[in-house]
């Protein structure tokens, strides 16, 4: 018999959840549910799911967008209003840059998600007293020296993460 003992909080990276899911999913994203996908790995460490964090970023859009990012948009929309009904979500967006390299291709890359994720798990021994552990589902190595700093706090972080060693890899993998 085991015992729900504690609340967590789970803080997802969404582009990584979404590169991952569209890694196995063959190139289409796999549907789910976030909180029910949440609320299970907590139940897994014997944690009951008190928020789930969730960092995105808007699809980008043109001063005049295109069908396809009008497309992309709406859909982005559907997705912020079902997901900001849920009490339980707490959805942080940063935005999206536009880059185009010297071979004149498109590239697009999140901007400010990883600063909003950091401003909030640093803040979790202030916000969230109770907390003790909370789950983090990324690879972005950027995230090592916080880990380190919250846990010098007394708050445990549970690392999710993805690793395949594969030659051509589009993942960045976390090492802590």
């Amino acid at each position: 018999m085991f015992f729900l003992i504690d609340d967590t909080l789970v803080f997802i990276d969404g582009g990584f959840l979404s590169k991952l899911s569209k890694h196995f999913g063959g190139g289409i994203r796999l549907k789910m549910d976030y909180i029910k996908f949440a609320r299970n790995l907590a139940k897994n460490q014997n944690l009951l799911l008190k928020y789930l964090f969730y960092y995105t970023a808007p699809p980008y859009q043109d001063a005049e967008p295109s069908k396809e990012q009008a497309k992309r948009k709406e859909s982005y929309d559907k997705f912020v209003y079902a997901f900001k009904k849920n009490k339980e979500v707490i959805l942080r967006e940063g935005r999206c840059q536009k880059i185009i390299t010297r071979s004149n291709i498109a590239e697009f890359k999140q901007k400010g998600v990883d600063s909003l994720l950091v401003s909030d798990m640093i803040s979790v021994p202030i916000k969230f007293k109770t907390i003790k552990k909370i789950i983090l589902i990324t690879s972005d190595t950027d995230f090592c020296p916080i880990i380190s700093q919250i846990e010098e706090l007394g708050v445990n972080v549970i690392l999710y993460t993805y690793y395949e060693r594969k030659e051509n890899q589009n993942f960045q993998y976390l090492i802590i």
